[in-house]
């Protein structure tokens, strides 16, 4: 009767539509469209590639689902399930491993958005197709200037704050319903027009040509993966405090595994495909950085026809789709904080924009800071994230029964006993043996004090956020039954 009553208390999703672009838009954003591009080029091209696809279909589609699961099965955000499911207080202090990196996430996010939001200003400026434009001396010009990135990062996370107020369904699903379409048509007219360029067909070349001993790099495997969990969310808890809010009657495996992956990736090769391009026609460095979708993209609209309306478009919708994944990544601690605090809703999502916004200062002010912070969180805190949520699913729950008791319920697509041993092993083993070959292989490299660094701010969030947690829950906690699991 009482899991009755709070499913009955707690918000749903209005639609499965508005589910499943609630998902899509929170795992579509940067990470496909910002990111993908320049990493792609940073790690050997088609190499990369190949290396990304095979990691999101053996990780990232299994993980989502156990991901989504959890939150469904729960009811509860990140720190709730795992307080729900395990009996060890200390084990709990993995929840807060998983909001800590969120969290951590999202304050070198929040600046991207605001990066996003300051060129759809000048798209609807027209500043991008006037004469004598010159991409690379305005992206200098902006990034030089620290009032002008911090105001931006400041007017982002007061644009999250007034969105997610209004809760999931009058905040969340009203703003991600029509965004993603308009960025997909964007993308095709600025693919369509690189390849038609002088040159242009070379950087379709470079994407497809695989130099095959990227392959043996731990650095690329590492990438790979860092990019296959950046451009899902697997781990981030997205997943998990969606699915929270979930009925009884929605399709975990489709919405939350398949569509989501199937759809944001194909958006990100789509951004792979508008990029490289225009880069290779115009000559620019394919490793270029962070900046490369700023500088290479901004150059392909003079050459368009109407290309003013074209640099609206996609702009504005790069913009919405960075905003969207901002709107997915801050939920997942507003739900914490306002389930295991005495915050309103609104009191909630003031303390945790607050935070995001304080500690995403360091990394407006310095983009060299946002790239160091990515590479740590990224390449470290990620992961660590992600087997945290799948060690819940795999040791605690135990996946046999998970699959029986939620996964397939009301499933379109019926997920076969396979799925056990993949959650329980096969990530877990994939995903150490890949953070270990990358820590090993930076050895020596320009990127060993970051990956020192990382390493040890991980080891120290795992001891500090467990014994938090074992000296938060009170002695008069019950155990949950949920917590006996196993296969």
């Amino acid at each position: 009767m009482a899991d009755s009553e709070a499913r009955t208390a707690r918000e749903e999703w209005g639609s499965r539509f508005g589910f499943l672009m609630a998902m899509l838009g929170a795992m579509v954003g940067a990470g496909n469209i910002w990111r993908m591009p320049f990493t792609t080029g940073q790690n050997g091209g088609g190499a990369f590639l190949i290396a990304y696809i095979l990691l999101l279909y053996v990780i990232a589609v299994p993980g989502l689902m156990a991901e989504t699961m959890v939150g469904r099965y729960t009811n509860h955000g990140v720190i709730g399930a795992f307080k729900r499911l395990t009996e060890s207080k200390r084990a709990r202090g993995l929840g807060l491993v998983v909001l800590v990196v969120n969290i951590a996430l999202m304050s070198y996010y929040a600046p991207i958005i605001g990066w996003a939001l300051y060129y759809a200003g000048h798209s609807l400026l027209a500043t991008f197709t006037q004469p004598g434009f010159q991409p690379q001396a305005f992206w200098d010009g902006f990034i030089s200037n620290p009032a002008l990135v911090i105001g931006m990062h400041t007017v982002t996370m007061a644009g999250l704050a007034g969105v997610l107020v209004f809760g999931i369904r009058r905040g969340i699903e009203r703003v991600v319903k029509w965004m993603i379409p308009l960025l997909v048509v964007a993308l095709l007219a600025v693919a369509v027009r690189g390849v038609t360029l002088p040159g242009g067909m070379d950087g379709l070349a470079f994407v497809f040509t695989p130099d095959w001993t990227y392959l043996t790099r731990g650095s690329t495997w590492i990438a790979a993966l860092s990019q296959a969990l950046f451009s899902t969310g697997l781990g981030w808890g997205i997943a998990l405090t969606y699915g929270s809010y979930l009925g009884r009657y929605d399709d975990v495996p489709l919405g939350g595994g398949l569509f989501t992956a199937i759809g944001n990736t194909s958006i990100g090769l789509l951004a792979v495909f508008a990029t490289f391009p225009v880069v290779f026609a115009f000559g620019l460095e394919p490793s270029a950085g962070s900046n490369l979708l700023f500088i290479s993209l901004a150059r392909v609209f003079p050459e368009l026809f109407g290309g003013a309306l074209w640099a609206v478009v996609f702009f504005v919708s790069f913009f919405f789709a960075t905003f969207t994944s901002g709107l997915g990544i801050t939920e997942v601690g507003v739900t914490s904080v306002s389930e295991e605090t005495r915050l309103s809703r609104t009191g909630s999502v003031l303390a945790v924009c607050g935070a995001i916004w304080l500690f995403g200062l360091p990394s407006a002010y310095s983009s060299s800071f946002l790239g160091q912070m990515d590479f740590i969180i990224g390449s470290f805190g990620l992961p660590l994230a992600t087997l945290s949520i799948i060690a819940l699913v795999a040791w605690k729950f135990g996946p046999e029964r998970a699959r029986v008791i939620d996964l397939n319920r009301n499933a379109g697509i019926y997920i076969g006993s396979w799925w056990n041993p993949v959650v329980k092993y096969v990530i877990p083993i994939v995903m150490v043996f890949i953070v270990g070959y990358g820590v090993v292989g930076s050895i020596g490299t320009e990127n060993q004090t970051l990956m020192i660094l990382g390493v040890a701010l991980m080891a120290a969030l795992v001891a500090v956020s467990m014994a938090v947690m074992g000296v938060m829950d009170g002695m008069g906690d019950t155990p949950d039954p949920a917590s006996k699991g196993g296969d």
